[in-house]
């Protein structure tokens, strides 16, 4: 009986120094990474030879990214999350994203026999009793949660069965503050952008993906909003399976298709050339289908799939897009959803000094640093919230002495809008990936003018006005550029 006192004494103090211990990791790690940029800095600041400097910086990241990475696979759980929204090739130093893509699903899986206890226990029957067949190796596994194939007991289709990992929330409400502390340190000293704001965001959206009950019902309300709304579906969107849905169980219809990291192999494995007429064609569709959907959640119904990273998008015949995992998804208030409508014809217009109001009008304050403050307020608002880079740019480099965020300082970000901000840099991360350049305010216009119709903040006057000059503006550009 001691014993069995000791042991449960040793599993309650290591629960409880846990969180202290990932907390020490994390600040050893970061603070590492951190103090090697900065005394890099120092070093290549004496390099006049641009071209050498740019080798030296290349070094750098590469050798930053192996302990970046490391420490997001050591750790995983949200720093899982962490590498997905920094690994994209529009924001991040390419060495990053080359060793951060691979990073979507290598979160460590959950043993077979929890698997089959956790099952058992949220749906109250044994595996037998309601699987004709289950795989019990997963087919994913990702921060919160891990997939499997399966088929239920009288079903002729597979299914997907996604399960929650056990006391995962607790290690991940732990590293969000310590991302939100390290987040306060940098809009003090490196980036002048309210990144506090942002983590507060992050830690609300995280803490709703522990609830499967909720992401079944937000599957559902996305699914039938873009049925209702187009001839033909933009994105498929998996089918619940409503009799075996709890807050740590979620079975769902199982698509078939290959992940749109792996594209450009299946396209060159088909015998096509990826850079030719017919790929270039289906990445355009893939991507014009993604951005519509976007389009018309954001800005017409204001709820939205709010993580498209490359993890959750999956191609299926016919280049046909699926997307998959609603556990982050965002429903914005009316004056949001209108205030950026607004914002994205200003964009689309070119409109140096309706953008500047729009940042205002969503609660985007900002402090310019600079003499041309229009001009980089427009930047700044492109920057944020367009996908289209401007010419001649591969990547954004918010570091960079000449970036708009160290001539414009983002004084307060409101929190509900970070998850526009996410899901429109994702896209982006998409485009470059796909090797094209777009522009999402161009394209979800139409969307944004009725939004506004409807509201009574266009009038038809100056909707027949706004249709002309875009027909002019359509004959003169065709959009999408290579």
């Amino acid at each position: 009986m001691a014993c069995v006192d000791f042991k449960e004494l040793q599993e309650k103090l290591s629960t409880q120094f846990r969180p202290w211990q990932r907390s020490f990791q994390f600040w050893a790690r970061a603070a590492d990474i951190y103090a090697g940029y900065k005394v890099f800095q120092v070093r290549v600041s004496f390099e006049k030879d641009v071209e050498k400097a740019e080798v030296m910086w290349e070094r750098h990241h590469e050798h930053a990214a192996d302990k970046l990475y490391s420490m997001c696979y050591d750790m995983g759980g949200f720093f899982l999350k962490v590498a997905q929204v920094v690994g994209k090739p529009d924001l991040a130093p390419a060495a990053w994203v080359r060793k951060l893509v691979t990073l979507c699903d290598q979160a460590p899986k959950t043993p077979s026999n929890v698997v089959r206890l956790l099952l058992e226990k949220e749906l109250g029957k044994s595996i037998e009793e309601m699987f004709e067949r289950f795989e019990w190796d997963p087919i994913g596994s990702a921060s919160i949660a891990q997939v499997h194939r399966a088929r239920l007991k009288g079903d002729k289709k597979d299914v997907v069965v996604k399960v929650q990992h056990p006391g995962v929330q607790d290690l991940m409400m732990t590293d969000l503050r310590n991302l939100q502390a390290l987040a306060l340190c940098l809009q003090k000293t490196d980036l002048k952008f309210d990144l506090f704001s942002v983590c507060k965001e992050m830690e609300k959206q995280i803490g709703y993906e522990f609830d499967f009950t909720r992401e079944a019902l937000a599957m559902d309300r996305i699914r039938n909003f873009l049925s209702e709304n187009n001839k033909k579906m933009l994105v498929k969107v998996p089918r619940v399976i409503r009799d075996v849905v709890t807050r740590r169980v979620l079975v769902m219809e199982y698509i078939d298709g290959i992940p749109i990291l792996n594209l450009k192999d299946e396209i060159m494995k088909r015998g096509i050339n990826p850079d030719g007429k017919i790929a270039v064609a289906a990445k355009q569709n893939i991507l014009k289908s993604l951005s519509l959907a976007y389009g018309q959640m954001i800005l017409k119904s204001g709820f939205f799939h709010a993580d498209p990273h490359p993890g959750n998008i999956i191609i299926c015949k016919g280049s046909q897009v699926a997307l998959l995992d609603y556990g982050q998804v965002k429903e914005l208030p009316n004056s949001l959803r209108l205030g950026y409508a607004n914002l994205i014809l200003a964009i689309a217009d070119n409109d140096h000094i309706k953008a500047s109001e729009g940042l205002r009008e969503l609660g985007i304050n900002t402090l310019s640093l600079c003499d041309n403050e229009k001009e980089e307020l427009f930047k700044l608002a492109q920057v944020m919230f367009d996908t289209k880079l401007p010419p001649g740019v591969k990547m954004l480099q918010p570091y960079a002495e000449d970036a708009t965020l160290k001539k414009v300082a983002v004084q307060a970000f409101p929190e509900e809008l970070f998850s526009v901000l996410r899901t429109v840099h994702l896209l982006r991360g998409l485009s470059v990936g796909l090797g094209l350049n777009y522009s999402c305010a161009e394209e979800w216009r139409p969307i944004a003018e009725e939004a506004l119709y409807h509201s009574g903040r266009l009038k038809d006057e100056n909707l027949k006005s706004r249709n002309r000059r875009r027909r002019r503006f359509l004959r003169r550009s065709s959009g999408w550029r290579k």
